[in-house]
């Protein structure tokens, strides 16, 4: 990597002074949050580079009636770089995001995977064909087309990270084969992948089926607006999004399908999405509901009976509501919770299986000052974990505050 950015720096530097009597073969234009683009005249290549950061530092309660600190998070959230562009003709794309801080590369998760044994620097890498402009198919590891608020950018969220219906529910990223069919009052998108995840070495004989519908009943967003929360483009007229999903993962072999720890045997696992979108002058609302189901969501190592690793079957909803002032200053607020089936946590064959309802209260500011490429973000948060077994609970204050910058 090291040798490609000496090689690309330079050829910058080198070819405007490779003919003096001819203007540069290259030409560089940067565009409002869009980042750096290099463009070769005669057509046959460009490449658009980003980078962003999020620098994070957050304080979590002990309890709700003690509000000594359990843990401080101090560090590096995300810090990642993106390149897209074209080659050869404009119907043929590629997009690339690479990241580099420890917590963006899953180490937690390749500790206990035998199908993803190193960090997760490379996130994309997508190779796109675009016959005609509303079709558009696509080859390598991205995003599946799942719930709303994982399909938009961790870059592009109004409050420091996304909730935890997303962090139990996504079917996050894989690697296949994706399409997509954009018109403009709906979009359909489908993909078959292999099931393990980004970056698995190595793939079993099941596949991994996704499809997602969109309803767009007042035409499309302004701009990029739908692809991110809040409504910063103060829509002049009432935009609307519905979408539901299915996703079937065939013999899934990690308790999140493509993420998480492995199984200790596989599993045949169905996710539903259902969410909406509505933005107008300011205001945005965004619902949604997941649901997980799998038949027997316990597995259990062969030679020692009495290690379990279980799928968290349930299903979660997500409420967000925001307005954005004409200063750039957005009030939010989010009200998130899953639940768990009751076979994952009072089930007498697996007494030692218990998993938690957990509720989420997020109380939101946001100044946006170069949309959301340079934002400060002061989050305010209230959670709450049921046992509903013993039925018990424990709630917890907390508070974050977040920079985010980037090109």
């Amino acid at each position: 990597m090291l040798a490609g950015r000496f090689i690309l720096v330079a050829f910058l530097f080198i070819a405007p002074f490779g003919n003096t009597q001819e203007k540069s073969p290259i030409q560089v234009s940067t565009k409002r949050e869009k980042g750096i683009e290099i463009l070769q005249k005669d057509s046959l290549f460009s490449i658009r580079f980003q980078f962003r950061m999020q620098s994070r530092a957050g304080y979590l309660s002990r309890s709700d009636e003690d509000l000594t600190p359990e843990s401080f998070e101090f560090r590096i959230r995300r810090l990642r770089m993106a390149m897209r562009g074209f080659v050869y003709s404009s119907k043929l794309t590629y997009y690339i995001q690479l990241s580099f801080s420890r917590g963006d590369m899953d180490w937690e998760s390749t500790n206990n995977s035998t199908f993803n044994t190193s960090p997760n620097i490379v996130r994309d890498a997508m190779i796109f064909y675009e016959p005609i402009k509303s079709l558009k198919f696509g080859f390598g590891q991205t995003k599946l087309p799942g719930n709303r608020q994982r399909v938009v950018s961790s870059g592009n969220l109004q409050f420091f990270d996304r909730s935890i219906v997303n962090a139990t529910f996504t079917i996050d990223r894989d690697f296949g084969f994706f399409a997509t069919l954009d018109k403009e009052y709906f979009r359909i998108k489908g993909a078959i992948t292999s099931g393990e995840g980004r970056n698995s070495n190595k793939s079993d004989k099941g596949l991994n089926y996704t499809g997602r519908v969109e309803i767009l009943p007042f035409g499309k967003f302004t701009g990029d607006n739908e692809d991110c929360e809040g409504d910063l483009a103060r829509e002049k007229s009432p935009k609307l999004a519905i979408a539901a999903g299915y996703n079937y993962n065939v013999h899934a072999v990690r308790q999140g399908g493509t993420i998480g720890n492995d199984l200790y045997s596989y599993v045949n696992m169905e996710n539903l999405h259902a969410d909406l979108l509505f933005k107008y002058r300011g205001w945005a609302i965004l619902q949604e509901y997941t649901n997980r189901i799998v038949d027997n969501p316990f597995t259990v190592k062969t030679d020692d009976a009495s290690k379990i690793r279980s799928v968290y079957t349930g299903f979660g909803m997500n409420t967000q509501i925001s307005y954005l002032f004409k200063n750039n200053f957005e009030l939010a607020a989010r009200y998130s919770f899953i639940t768990p089936n009751k076979t994952v946590y009072d089930n007498a064959q697996f007494p030692s299986i218990n998993e938690k309802r957990q509720e989420h209260l997020h109380l939101g500011v946001t100044k946006y000052l170069y949309g959301h490429r340079l934002k400060v973000q002061g989050n305010l948060l209230y959670q709450l974990t049921k046992d509903l077994r013993n039925v018990t609970q424990k709630g917890q204050f907390g508070a974050v505050f977040q920079i985010e910058l980037g090109i």
